[in-house]
């Protein structure tokens, strides 16, 4: 294998895999490190938008975002032009023409689609006919006959019959398909997709390493955090766990979370343990001032610790308001007894080391299948919970506390094959595709 072209719909803007969603950054980095085992002679080329510093310590090429998906009003035009090209060109014709697309396309051996749960319905919310592009740019790749695959994803939901047909045909043409977990196959079952060639794995995210219990430790003593001798449970909400949307709605009332609110009572009541709010997503300013800025949670964070101040719970609840790189927050996630959390990667950042976790559902449309699936992977869907049901989170919360240190046992265990299962992702790759 000479080249990899690693491209889909996790290309974005510069950082936002990096510094935005710390979820994001559990994911990017192993998916490279473990394509590198895999194909330790390959050069990786990807439209994905590291920095510098990621790319030349990780070993690949950064190439332009607009080669895939520019926010550009030629966006469309230049990627059915690149179907109808390619599409000549399988039907015994000529390459007519070249597009620096095209032209990535043809000097790669291997071409990877890593789209995550945005492969679907779900790539408009990002941009305008961000999936139909998406599935234009796939389509050319396996035209000009290329090994194609798309690894480690979460597909669907496939709601909308203009791009359907199109989706249908792309995914069955892929060489290989990996999923993160098994519930992707029922959808793409459903919505009649061929799937003899789909393997169901694991996250990449589980196998993201945290910084050294050294750091954390000192990270931990300099924000004054989990000092006292009390147990410590971290609460992560984000939009799309509150019972209204849209998820970027804001302000919020504070009676939009009389759920959480109800649960954090709960918590307190029943427990001898501190809650910690905190955000599991980070901001940041454009080079060349980058620096990290509280992210688009911070404020849910930040709204749940004013309404518990305003119930009296001042001496139990904290939030934290730290900024954290990736491997810090896994870190700080790893010294928690207890996790409740809205989003999934935080609750893969704290079930990969073996904490107890409560995971609380999308709680408005468009859905995802993929905090089910995630959990079931990991062994814990029992603990799924719906925001709207509050006797459920109640109840499903005081099981897994009390069970606590059961769970962490059996998260001891489970987590061996977990880590196992995310690296199928890559060792099918290889051997289906070399």
């Amino acid at each position: 294998m000479k080249t990899i072209l690693v491209t889909g719909q996790c290309t974005l803007h510069w950082g936002r895999l990096e510094y935005g969603n710390i979820g994001n950054y559990y994911v990017a980095e192993p998916l490279f490190r473990e394509l590198r085992k895999v194909f330790p002679d390959a050069e990786v080329r990807t439209t994905f938008q590291m920095s510098d510093a990621f790319c030349e310590r990780e070993g690949i090429t950064r190439l332009p975002m607009e080669l895939y998906y520019g926010w550009d009003d030629l966006d469309l035009e230049t990627a059915e032009r690149e179907y109808q090209i390619t599409k000549s060109f399988a039907e015994g014709g000529q390459l007519a023409e070249q597009t620096p697309y095209i032209e990535e396309v043809l000097n790669c051996d291997l071409f990877v689609d890593f789209s995550g749960d945005i492969w679907g319905d779900n790539a408009d919310l990002v941009g305008p006919n961000r999936f139909y592009i998406g599935l234009l740019k796939d389509r050319v790749a396996q035209l000009l006959g290329k090994k194609t695959a798309m690894i480690a994803g979460s597909p669907g939901p496939f709601t909308n019959p203009n791009t359907l047909p199109l989706a249908q045909e792309v995914f069955k043409n892929f060489d290989v398909v990996t999923n993160r977990e098994e519930i992707s196959i029922k959808v793409l079952r459903d919505q009649g997709f061929e799937i003899d060639h789909v393997h169901s794995c694991a996250c990449p995210a589980f196998l993201f390493e945290p910084s050294s219990v050294e750091v954390i430790s000192s990270l931990l003593e300099a924000e004054g955090l989990m000092q006292n001798k009390r147990p410590a449970i971290g609460f992560v909400l984000c939009g799309w766990n509150m019972t209204e949307g849209p998820y970027t709605k804001w302000p919020r009332d504070d009676a939009e979370y009389d759920e959480f609110t109800q649960l954090v009572g709960h918590v307190l009541e029943s427990t001898d343990a501190d809650i910690y709010f905190m955000s599991h997503s980070n901001g940041f300013e454009l080079p060349p001032n980058f620096k990290l800025i509280q992210g688009r949670d911070q404020p849910f964070a930040q709204q749940m610790y004013e309404i518990a101040l305003k119930q009296g719970w001042e001496k139990r609840v904290h939030v934290v308001g730290a900024t954290f790189l990736p491997p810090q927050m896994k870190g700080v996630l790893g010294n928690l007894d207890a996790l409740i959390s809205g989003r999934v990667h935080a609750a893969v950042g704290a079930l990969a080391q073996n904490v107890p976790t409560l995971v609380i559902d999308y709680g408005h449309e468009p859905k995802a299948h993929k905090l089910r699936g995630f959990a079931r992977v990991a062994g814990v869907e029992e603990f799924l919970v719906d925001p709207a049901d509050v006797d459920k989170m109640k109840a499903k919360f005081s099981k897994m506390w009390d069970n606590r240190e059961q769970i962490h046992d059996e998260l001891r265990e489970r987590m061996k094959v977990v880590r196992k299962m995310s690296r199928e992702n890559f060792e099918i790759l290889s051997k289906s595709l070399a």
